[in-house]
């Protein structure tokens, strides 16, 4: 008689994870946003960061070391955030678009590579976040283990024996899955498997594949 598998972690109810990774990412948004040109941001330079630092440190207030508390009003917060960045960043892809395409003045190669680089790893945070807030419901749900159906296929879930028993998935693991999709255009080890999910990540590669080829063309005759 064979005897059966431990349920893996993803699937029963575990310790709520560390908040530290994502709000280390949200400070690194906020960072990033604040050195664009004035031209590439939203409104007044201050105004996204400080909207978006006030709500981070209200999710930090209800929830200072682990993701536990999962109320109405906390996830409009933390959903607000994300999106306020995934706006933030959406219009400055838009306004290279147009400095690129206008010839506008973007400066030297070295600078144009610089803000590209950073509306790159902007994208890539952004997605980080929305993948890690919306899998399964959020990070809260996660640890309950309510939602038995993952948004995203990672590896050890379809190989437990090659993972240790307590595997479950943490926000690197998502920033993982946005930098790897980012960078190749598609999905690599993690398959997405909700529309939700397979929307989320063709948009990133799209956004992504859009800002290389013109940073790379804009540069490239930015040489001397």
């Amino acid at each position: 008689m064979t005897a059966e598998l431990p349920e893996p972690a993803w699937l029963r109810p575990t310790d709520p994870e560390r908040r530290w990774p994502v709000t280390l990412a949200v400070v690194v948004m906020v960072a990033l946003q604040a050195t664009l040109p004035d031209r590439l941001t939203l409104g007044p330079r201050w105004l996204l960061p400080a909207l978006e630092i006030a709500m981070a440190m209200v999710l930090i207030a209800a929830d200072p070391m682990r993701v536990k508390r999962d109320t109405p009003a906390l996830r409009m917060v933390a959903l607000a955030l994300i999106a306020l960045a995934s706006l933030g960043n959406a219009w400055s892809v838009a306004m290279l678009v147009r400095d690129i395409l206008t010839g506008h003045d973007t400066g030297s190669a070295a600078t144009l590579v610089a803000v590209g680089g950073a509306i790159y790893l902007l994208n890539v945070l952004s997605f980080a976040v929305w993948f890690w807030e919306l899998d399964r419901g959020g990070p809260a749900e996660r640890a309950r283990g309510t939602d038995p159906y993952p948004d995203f296929l990672f590896p050890p879930m379809t190989s437990p024996h090659l993972a240790p028993k307590d595997w479950e998935p943490y926000f690197l693991d998502y920033l993982y899955l946005a930098f790897t999709n980012a960078t190749a255009f598609s999905p690599t080890d993690t398959l997405p498997l909700s529309r939700w999910a397979k929307a989320a990540m063709a948009l990133e590669s799209a956004i992504a594949l859009l800002i290389a080829v013109l940073l790379i063309a804009k540069a490239v005759n930015s040489l001397p």
